[in-house]
C-alpha cells in the first residue's frame, strides 16, 4: 500500500476546505486575540521557539571578548545602535573574604531617546524574557525597541516645551544574560563540543516526545538520567580547591542580587555622565550655582531602585527580588505570572489547567471564520473541528507520515511529536500559532506534511567541529560556543531552584504525569517532560530562599495576566498579587501567554 494513502489519513480530507491565510489572521484580530508580532517569539516562556523564528540577524563586527569585564559599568557601542558592558559580580555574595570567582554579566542597553543627563530621562528598565535560561541580551536586540515604545512618552522627544520635563519620560531598556546563560562568563556545556550536542538533540527528536509511544517514558527517563548525572557532576566540581563550584551559584536568588548590582552600578554611571555634562555646561554657559544636572543625576548610593519588566519565569525573578529587596522597587511589571510556591516547592494546582480551554477557543474561532477563511474548518461546529483534530493526532500517533524531498530539503518523516510542537506554539501565541496550526493540520489531513517538514528543517542548526576544537580536544574552551546552551542553562537554573524535582522517583513522576494529563490533554505531556528534565540532577544551591514570597514593597507591583493562559494561569496572578499588599492585577481578556507588546 502507498503509505501516503494509508487508511489512518483517508477520513479527513472531506472535512477540510481551502482558505485565505491572510483573511484568517484578520478574523483573529477582529475577535480580540492579543496583538503579537513575530518578534515576540524571542520572549521565551520555556524551551519553545527554536531556530529561524528567533534568529537575530545583525550586521556587526562586535565580539564580547572585545570588552574587558569591570566592577563598574563601562558601556561600549555594539550591535548598531546598542551599548554593551560586562559587569563583574561575585559568584558567591556571602563569601566574607572578598575573594573567589566572579561572573562577568553580559549587559546590552538600548539607550533612551534623550541623554541620561536630560531632565526627561526616566531611568533604565531591566528586563527578563523568561525561561529560565532566556537571554536578556537577545531579548533587547529583538524586542527592546518595542518595549521602549510601550514605556516611553508618546510625545516626540525633539519637541520641548515648558511642561516636557515633568510630563514626558524616556527610558533605557537593559537586558542581561543571567548566570550560566549565553554571553555571561564563565559558561558551561554538558557536551564535549557542539557537534556532540547537536547529535544528541537529533536523537532526542527522533525518539519522540514524552507520550509519543509506549516506550517513550523509558527513553526520556534514561536520557535525562544520562545527561543530568554527568552535567551536574561537572558543575558541582570546583576548578581548584577553595574555589566555588559553578553549579552551586546559578539559581534565582543570586540573580536577583545581580540585578540590584546592575541598578547600583547604573546609578554610579549615570552620576559620572551627569558630572561630565555639568562641567561642559558650566564651561560653555557659565557656572550653574544649583548644579542642576549633577543634582538630578546623583547616585543614590545603596538606595537606587529597580525599574523592571519580567515575563513568565521573569515574574519569578521579579517576585524573588521584591521579596529580598522590598524597599528597592521603583516600578515593576510582572507579566504572565508564575506561582512562586508552585515553581520553588511544587505546591498548588498544575500550571496547565487552562491550556485545553485555549484549544477550544481555536475551534470556536475557526468555526466563526468559516470555510472560506479557516483552513481546518469542519461542518458541525467547534465540536466537529476538535474531533477532526484529535482524530488527526491519533492517526499520526499510529503511523508517521513520510514526506518526499523538495527543492530545499531532503526527505523527512513528520510525527505526532512534530504536530504537538505546532499545537504548543498555537496555545502559547494564538495570533501567530492558530493560523499556522490550521494550515498545517489541513495539509496533514490531505496527506501532505511538506510545511511541517520545512518547519522541522528550519529549526535545526547543524554544526561542524572547528579546527581549533579538534586541536585543543574535547571539553576545551575552544570547543565551547556561546549562544547554544539555552535548554541546558534552563535545566541548571530550574533544578537548583526547584530542588524537589531532583528527588522524584519513577513512580512519583508517573503520578505527576497522570495528573498533568488529566488537567490538559493538549499540554500535559509536554509539561511533564519539563519536570523530567531534573531527573538525575544533583547540584544544590548555596544561597536559597525558603519563602514566603511576599512583601510590602516600596511601590506597588503591577501583575499582568491573560484570561486564558496555557502555563501561567490567571489564578497564579491572583495569588501572587495577594502576597504583595497594594499590588494591582491587570487582566487582559485574551488567550495565550500574556505579551507586553500589546501597545496602546
Amino acid at each position: 500500500m502507498d503509505p501516503l494513502k494509508a487508511p489512518e489519513y483517508g477520513s479527513f480530507q472531506a472535512h477540510v476546505h481551502p482558505a485565505k491565510y491572510g483573511a484568517w489572521r484578520k478574523v483573529l484580530h477582529g475577535i480580540g486575540i492579543a496583538v503579537v508580532t513575530l518578534a515576540g517569539l524571542a520572549w521565551w516562556t520555556s524551551r519553545l521557539y527554536i531556530g529561524a523564528h528567533t534568529e537575530i540577524n545583525l550586521h556587526s563586527e562586535f565580539s564580547w571578548e572585545q570588552i574587558t569585564p569591570s566592577r563598574s559599568l563601562v558601556y561600549h557601542d555594539c550591535f548598531d545602535g546598542f551599548q554593551c558592558a560586562r559587569l563583574e559580580v561575585p559568584m558567591n555574595y556571602n563569601r566574607s573574604d572578598g575573594q573567589g570567582r566572579r561572573f562577568a554579566i553580559a549587559i546590552t542597553r538600548l539607550p533612551a531617546k534623550v541623554p541620561v543627563t536630560d531632565a526627561r530621562y526616566g531611568g533604565a528598565v531591566l528586563t527578563n524574557p523568561g525561561g529560565p535560561g532566556g537571554s536578556g541580551v537577545a531579548q533587547v536586540l529583538v524586542s527592546g525597541k518595542s518595549l521602549q515604545k510601550t514605556v516611553d512618552s508618546e510625545n516626540d522627544p525633539s519637541i520641548v516645551d515648558s511642561k516636557s520635563a515633568s510630563r514626558d519620560k524616556y527610558f533605557d531598556i537593559i537586558g542581561f544574560d543571567p548566570r550560566g546563560v549565553n554571553n555571561t562568563t564563565p559558561g558551561f556545556s554538558c557536551f564535549p563540543h557542539l557537534f556532540a550536542q547537536r547529535n544528541w538533540e537529533l536523537q532526542v527528536a527522533a525518539e519522540g516526545a514524552l507520550g509519543s509511544a509506549q516506550d517513550a517514558f523509558w527513553h526520556s527517563w534514561a536520557r535525562a538520567t544520562a545527561l543530568n548525572t554527568g552535567c551536574s557532576a561537572n558543575l558541582s566540581t570546583p576548578p581548584k580547591d577553595g574555589e566555588e563550584a559553578l553549579g552551586e551559584h546559578l539559581n534565582t536568588p543570586p540573580v536577583a542580587r545581580d540585578m540590584l548590582e546592575i541598578v547600583e552600578r547604573h546609578g554610579e554611571w549615570r552620576a559620572e555622565q551627569g558630572l561630565l555634562e555639568q562641567r561642559q555646561q558650566d564651561h560653555s554657559h557659565g557656572y550653574d550655582p544649583g548644579q542642576s544636572i549633577v543634582a538630578r543625576t546623583r547616585w543614590q548610593r545603596g538606595q537606587e531602585k529597580l525599574l523592571y519588566w519580567g515575563r513568565s519565569y521573569g515574574t519569578i525573578l521579579g517576585s524573588t527580588f521584591a521579596t529580598m529587596f522590598p524597599d528597592r522597587i521603583h516600578r515593576a511589571v510582572l507579566d504572565a505570572v508564575v506561582d512562586a510556591d508552585k515553581y520553588y516547592f511544587g505546591e498548588g494546582p498544575n500550571a496547565v489547567e487552562d491550556a485545553d480551554a485555549i484549544f477550544d477557543q481555536f475551534t470556536r474561532y475557526c468555526n466563526a471564520a468559516g470555510a472560506d477563511v479557516c483552513p481546518f474548518y469542519a461542518q458541525g461546529g467547534p465540536a466537529a473541528i476538535k474531533e477532526t483534530y484529535l482524530a488527526l493526532e491519533d492517526a499520526l500517533y499510529n503511523r508517521s507520515l513520510p514526506v518526499p524531498a523538495s527543492a530545499t530539503r531532503g526527505p523527512e518523516v513528520v510525527t505526532w511529536s512534530d504536530l504537538k510542537v505546532i499545537l504548543r506554539i498555537a496555545l502559547y501565541q494564538p495570533l501567530y500559532g492558530f493560523p499556522q496550526l490550521a494550515e498545517i493540520a489541513k495539509e496533514l489531513s490531505q496527506k501532505s506534511g511538506a510545511t511541517l517538514a520545512d518547519y522541522k528543517v528550519e529549526g535545526r542548526s547543524p554544526s561542524c567541529t572547528s579546527d581549533q576544537c579538534l586541536q585543543a580536544g574535547p571539553w576545551s574552551a575552544e570547543c565551547q560556543v556561546s549562544g547554544h546552551n539555552e535548554a541546558y542553562s534552563s535545566t541548571a537554573i530550574l533544578c537548583a531552584d526547584a530542588e524537589y524535582l531532583q528527588n522524584a522517583d519513577e513512580e512519583e513522576f508517573r503520578r505527576s504525569w497522570e495528573s498533568l494529563q488529566e488537567d490538559s490533554a493538549m499540554l500535559g505531556d509536554y509539561w511533564a517532560s519539563l519536570l523530567m528534565s531534573c531527573v538525575g540532577w544533583k547540584v544544590k544551591p548555596k544561597w536559597k530562599l525558603t519563602g514566603p514570597f511576599a512583601a510590602n514593597t516600596s511601590h506597588p507591583l503591577l501583575f499582568v495576566s491573560n484570561t486564558l493562559d496555557p502555563v501561567t494561569p490567571l489564578r497564579s496572578a491572583r495569588k501572587m498579587s495577594e502576597n504583595f499588599p497594594g499590588s494591582v492585577l491587570l487582566q487582559q481578556d485574551s488567550e495565550g501567554v500574556s505579551d507586553l507588546r500589546c501597545q496602546r
